[in-house]
């Protein structure tokens, strides 16, 4: 049985270990801890001193300023190289100066667009002080100086140039009003030889005679002459003493007078495109004799304007200029290259008698304003119709004529395409009757119609006119008036057809005997009902379903619903 008492350990097991313990740590001294932190000084150099110091880093400032200039030159230089690499700035000055050319005369206000051309940069600037083309118009009025004006012709060198001096009617109260236009005639004299266009805006007469008196030589280059003289009813029976520019304007183009006394001289009219006179009543106005030597004088005449033309009387300044040249023979003037005549408040004997000595076969755009009675106009243009008369656009305002003799002539003008009438009091209902219900179309073409002022107008026959002119199928023809296609019959109006489409569908079975191809009306665009009291808001909204563009009056009620 063993037992459960611990074992016997022997006495030598708790006796004293076999090591020993170390030494105890010796603290140092005083004298060795100073000894330690200790450091001995240098003792000092007598060879540097403080002023070499200074110098030397004086010296170092002035080598890091150096090189940060040259740093600084390089970035720069490099920046500039950089730039030159853009296509814009490698073009050169030949190619650079025709686009400012180009971009400038494209612009209304040529001297802002150059003086914003000169602020870009130091090139540009050089590149439009020389080109001439850049300063070749030249503008003098109360807004542009004489000094800026005499500038440009230095910078404009050999360069063609366009004068223009406007002093329009408000500055007739101005005191040095002639002596700022004498001065601009000083100025541009030696000049006219190379003028291209020259522009005179006066008050009255004897500023204009004054400005021109000094026009003495030739014009080689001159192309377009306007001469504006704004108190047009003036009395003043005085004439330019000399023959404008020498009477040498081999290249003159075009001309547009207005009340300027010139005694009608010939060599000034001919040989011209476009021809404007205005102003011109009694005594000052031009005799029909003059007017047909002018332009038998004009055969490559491109555009006629006469505007506020009286009958001539006999007066001072009528010379008998058209006796000496060109005497009246039978033989009709021929204007092939005439497309557009005018002819506002002009003497009906003028009228009559132009209309009845020229022939103008590519006619294309004529305006009748407050001619009085226009019918023996209408006969000689239905005349002219009969062999060719190419109109597109015909405008009679003010004016009286014969219903009857209109459509006929109408008839006659397939191409017309605009056709105004303002306040005519002879146009009724029946020339709309004519325009829906003709056959074959009378104005085919026709897109825009104006009827200001046409108070004996009647709705219901605009309303037909209207409904007439409507593609019965939208995809049956084309809006160029080509002819339909085989078995397709062109209808009358969108209720015909809607009518056709409806007997198509009751009687599917029947086959239709399809009437010849003919050709269809254009669809109107525009109509202008303004002024005519019998047009009702309700119409005007029947007409907008129909018609892209109605014109009208503004209805004058409430705030609310303007």
């Amino acid at each position: 049985m063993s037992s459960t008492l611990p074992a016997l350990i022997p006495a030598t097991a708790f006796g004293r270990p076999n090591w020993r313990l170390p030494h105890p740590p010796t603290m140092p001294s005083p004298k060795s801890a100073v000894e330690e932190f200790y450091v001995p000084r240098c003792p000092p150099t007598m060879n540097v001193s403080i002023p070499h110091l200074r110098e030397a880093i004086s010296s170092l400032e002035s080598k890091m300023a150096f090189l940060l200039n040259q740093k600084n030159e390089l970035e720069s230089h490099l920046d500039q190289a950089v730039r030159l690499q853009s296509p814009i700035l490698r073009l050169p000055s030949e190619l650079l100066s025709s686009i400012f050319v180009t971009g400038v005369l494209e612009m209304g206000e040529d001297s802002l667009m150059v003086s914003t051309l000169m602020l870009v940069c130091r090139y540009w600037a050089d590149v439009a002080l020389n080109t001439p083309a850049l300063w070749a118009k030249i503008f003098v009025s109360p807004h542009h100086s004489l000094e800026r004006a005499r500038r440009k012709i230095e910078r404009s060198k050999t360069c063609p140039i366009d004068v223009s001096i406007n002093y329009g009617p408000h500055t007739e109260h101005m005191s040095n009003v002639t002596e700022q236009i004498t001065r601009a005639m000083d100025l541009f004299r030696p000049a006219l030889c190379r003028t291209r266009s020259f522009h005179l805006c006066v008050p009255n007469r004897p500023q204009a005679h004054a400005a021109l008196a000094r026009c003495k030589e030739d014009a080689p280059l001159l192309r377009t002459l306007t001469i504006e003289i704004c108190h047009a009813m003036q009395e003043d029976y005085s004439c330019l003493p000399l023959p404008l520019f020498n009477g040498h304007t081999p290249a003159l183009r075009s001309c547009a007078l207005t009340s300027f006394n010139f005694g009608w001289d010939l060599t000034l009219l001919s040989r011209l495109r476009t021809l404007k006179l205005d102003g011109y009543f009694n005594s000052h106005s031009p005799s029909p004799a003059t007017l047909v030597s002018i332009l038998r004088q004009c055969p490559t005449l491109e555009e006629l304007t006469l505007r506020n033309l009286s009958d001539s009387e006999s007066g001072p300044c009528v010379t008998t200029v058209e006796n000496t040249q060109h005497p009246p023979t039978g033989k009709l003037i021929q204007l092939p290259r005439l497309k557009k005549a005018s002819f506002h408040y002009v003497g009906s004997a003028l009228t009559q008698h132009i209309f009845s000595q020229v022939t103008v076969p590519n006619l294309e755009s004529l305006q009748m304003c407050y001619l009085q009675n226009v019918t023996p106009i209408l006969q000689s243009l239905y005349a002219q119709a009969l062999t060719r008369l190419p109109l597109r656009y015909l405008r009679i305002e003010s004016s009286l004529f014969n219903e009857m003799t209109f459509v006929t002539l109408l008839r006659r003008l397939p191409s017309i395409v605009r056709l105004e009438l303002v306040d005519i009091e002879d146009v009724s209902s029946y020339f709309l009757k004519v325009l829906s219900s003709s056959q074959p179309w009378i104005c085919p073409r026709l897109e825009s119609l104006t009827l200001d002022g046409c108070t004996s107008l009647e709705w219901e026959y605009l309303r037909s006119l209207i409904e007439s002119r409507l593609p019965a199928n939208s995809q049956a023809y084309s809006r160029q008036g080509i002819p339909l296609a085989p078995g397709i019959t062109m209808l009358s109006s969108a209720s015909a057809a809607a009518a056709a489409h409806a007997r198509s569908k009751s009687h599917p079975n029947i086959r239709v005997t399809q009437p010849p191809v003919v050709f269809s009306a254009q669809r109107l665009r525009l109509v202008d009902v303004t002024r005519c009291s019998q047009i009702s808001k309700e119409m005007v909204q029947w007409l907008r379903m129909y018609v892209a563009d109605v014109k009208c009056e503004v209805t004058k009620g409430s705030w609310r619903d303007s």
